[in-house]
């Protein structure tokens, strides 16, 4: 539950404070679509949590989530991992088109998608891993 809050919490704060460049954007715009998606997010973070605790996925610098170290898991989990890896990554890439096009500007995709990923590396918790332009580190 705490995850889930905690993961609500970073989504709320993104869409507060984008950068100066989104300015004109609504990015509290809350389409059906938008909200299905946020909907899907939440309900997924509980099972990935345990995943960035350990390591194995961390937040890219695409704006997306990868898998980072999948010795980390278990043989047995790793084809439900990259499920869950997959699923995430469909609704954060369908997340970041929907703003740019609920505002009517689907060109504002990748600045959106930009702001986006640095944010979720900002908001990480401590001892999960993000991606910057040198590679992979712990925070």
């Amino acid at each position: 539950m705490k995850n889930i809050i905690i993961v609500f919490s970073l989504m709320m704060s993104m869409w507060l404070s984008l950068s100066p460049a989104h300015a004109a954007a609504d990015l509290e715009i809350n389409t059906p679509a938008i909200s299905a998606i946020k909907n899907s997010m939440q309900a997924r973070h509980a099972q990935l949590a345990p995943f960035y605790s350990s390591g194995a996925v961390g937040f890219s610098r695409d704006g997306l989530v990868a898998v980072r170290d999948a010795a980390a898991v278990p043989l047995a989990q790793r084809q439900a991992l990259n499920s869950l890896v997959a699923a995430e990554n469909k609704d954060r890439n369908a997340l970041y088109a929907e703003i740019a096009n609920g505002n009517q500007h689907p060109e504002w995709e990748p600045e959106i998608r930009a702001t986006f990923a640095k944010r979720w590396a900002d908001k990480a918790q401590g001892g999960w891993w993000v991606q910057d332009g040198s590679g992979w580190i712990k925070k």
